[in-house]
């Protein structure tokens, strides 16, 4: 697909950097130095109701979140392999006193040890720990890109401790979550791949524990009737696992979601549950990542949508436009109002200028309520919708209300009645 678009076409394609910049989403600076973004307002929203939602869509998935540090000793990374396969990545110890600590490459060895914190049985598995955290990664300047390749990331991460029998539903359980996601977001994945070892030394040597993951993973793949190819050399250095690959306007691909199947660390840290039998018997480790890191996913996000983000994600929701100054006080108190049911709205009164060029400026917003003397006298507001349909006039409760609504359920969809279906025409 990349062979079909020129340099000339490229330039012409959404870009995140360049997009990002525009709208007020995020910024660099030389003295935070490369790879390391800053969030500005307006993206600082996105971020955090981004966040939100994997939050409370992993709390009804039954996930229990967690806070750990970014800062680990030199000898955790040691024990989960880290530090012999992927030192390289990380970022070179710093010493404090006698101890050596490193910035974490990765959320899997503090929640290994969350796990062993305490014993546990059998029945409190499968273990969901879910962690929205930083990690970092010691990339070189040549790679870095916007949100996609950054040293400092933000993690959407999780692991489930469970027994053997439990991992590939559990692992399926993942790809729901994922897909489900991937529809209230608005994007797609362009295929599923199995990734293996090859092509280097960087993986465990325990040819047994790639064979059990590798099985397991295509059984979650056939159960999930997903469709998939195999591809050697992509694999983590303790496992293989599923990625889940997006692609941007110009059809460069790459991997926001995962999920892997890891007998590795388990042994590694010695876990162990207290089996049905009395015994101790070793767990399996289910790695997988709904949203990637948040900063791909907002980069993703910005070019599949260009900036005309969800309703439920967009910066603002709601903008109110009152036609002239007397209807400016009428206008305030619907901001009032809206901002009381917890949507993001915002006043562009006449000030700003003339109604049309207000309109313009806030094309990509979800929602416009234009209130001239007709609307103020009735308690109207007449409703432009971002998709250029225009529902009419309604009463400011119903309007408010049916924003809410849509904004709640998450989604795609702008309104609640088809296009074309009532009242509702083209601007």
């Amino acid at each position: 697909m990349n062979d079909q678009i020129g340099s000339d076409d490229r330039d012409r394609l959404p870009d995140h950097r360049r997009l990002g910049r525009e709208l007020g989403l995020f910024d660099t600076d030389p003295l935070m130095g490369a790879g390391l973004p800053y969030w500005l307002p307006d993206g600082a929203v996105v971020r955090h109701t981004l966040e939100e939602y994997v939050r409370d869509a992993e709390r009804r998935a039954g996930y229990r979140h967690v806070y750990s540090p970014a800062l680990g000793k030199r000898e955790l990374y040691e024990t989960s392999g880290h530090w012999d396969h992927y030192s390289d990545d990380m970022y070179p110890p710093m010493r404090l006193g006698a101890e050596e600590v490193v910035l974490r490459p990765s959320l899997c060895p503090h929640h290994a040890l969350i796990y062993r914190s305490r014993s546990r049985s059998y029945r409190e598995l499968p273990l969901r720990v879910a962690e929205l955290g930083t990690m970092y990664r010691a990339e070189l300047s040549g790679v870095l890109g916007g949100l996609t390749r950054v040293r400092a990331i933000r993690l959407n991460d999780a692991h489930i401790f469970c027994t053997l029998d439990q991992a590939v539903a559990e692992a399926r359980a993942a790809l729901e979550l994922i897909a489900r996601a991937y529809a209230d977001l608005g994007i797609e994945a362009v295929r599923h791949r199995l990734s293996l070892p090859g092509g280097g030394g960087k993986y465990v040597a325990d040819p047994g524990l790639w064979q059990r993951a590798t099985g397991l993973l295509r059984e979650v793949l056939a159960e999930a009737g997903v469709a998939y190819e195999e591809a050697e050399g992509e694999a983590a250095f303790y496992g293989p696992k599923i990625d889940v690959q997006i692609a941007d306007p110009a059809g460069r691909e790459s991997t926001l979601s995962t999920v892997q199947i890891d007998f590795h660390q388990p042994a590694r840290f010695d876990l162990h549950y207290i089996g049905a039998d009395g015994a101790k018997h070793r767990p399996v480790m289910v790695h997988r990542s709904v949203i990637g890191s948040v900063e791909r996913a907002v980069a993703h996000l910005v070019e599949a949508h260009g900036g005309a983000f969800p309703a439920w994600l967009a910066p603002v929701q709601l903008v109110v436009l009152p036609v002239g100054g007397e209807q400016v006080e009428q206008a305030v108190a619907v901001v009032r109002e809206a901002v009381a049911l917890g949507l993001r709205a915002e006043l562009a009164g006449p000030d700003q200028g003339t109604l049309g060029a207000r309109i313009r400026a806030a094309r990509l917003v979800p929602y416009q309520a234009v209130i001239g003397a007709r609307e103020a006298g009735a308690k109207l507001a007449a409703v432009r919708l971002r998709d250029g349909r225009r529902p009419g006039a309604l009463p400011v409760p119903e309007l408010l209300g049916r924003i809410a609504e849509r904004v709640a359920a998450r989604g795609t969809a702008l309104w609640d009645r088809p296009p074309g279906a009532g009242h509702d025409r083209p601007a």
